[in-house]
């Protein structure tokens, strides 16, 4: 019993309000700058929880752990290692980005992002659009990924 309590009251505190947001944002533009542009398995997978879950419109649930999502990244990392290679860049539209406090676990952020893509050392050119709601679970004093949800896709010319 005293070890519930001593549990309950070491639970983190979830920021509200702007505190929750721009430490959501820094941490959202860490997490996509690494997977777009960076080639990191090991500090990608400490960004993610372990049951980590990604579901996206025209793909389904691409991912339902934390080790099975670096997996993949990491192949993806080796393939953008060739010279004419594609490569994307996301970006948060400004402006749109909610963040909510999930109590005692964490929070949800909300918002649209445009993509960028390019061949080789070409120049990014803006390709799409989506929608995007995630899950963060404060985890030991750290922020990671829970569950992505990557909807209305849509092409832009």
């Amino acid at each position: 019993m005293l070890n519930l309590l001593l549990a309950a009251a070491a639970a983190a505190v979830i920021p509200t309000g702007p505190a929750l947001e721009e430490t959501l944002a820094k941490r959202d533009a860490e997490f996509f700058e690494l997977f777009f542009q960076g080639c990191d398995p090991a500090r990608l997978r400490t960004m993610v929880t372990d049951d980590f879950e990604f579901f996206h419109d025209k793909d389904g649930l691409v991912a339902t752990s934390g080790d099975g999502f670096i997996a993949d990244y990491a192949k993806s990392c080796e393939a953008k290692k060739k010279p004419d290679a594609w490569n994307s860049r996301r970006e948060l539209v400004a402006g749109t980005m909610k963040v909510w406090p999930a109590g005692g676990y964490g929070a949800f952020e909300q918002g649209d992002h445009v993509f960028h893509e390019r061949q080789g050392t070409g120049p990014y050119k803006l390709v799409g659009k989506a929608a995007f709601t995630q899950v963060w679970k404060l985890e030991d004093g750290s922020w990671k990924l829970a569950r992505v949800f990557s909807y209305a896709h849509e092409a832009v010319n």
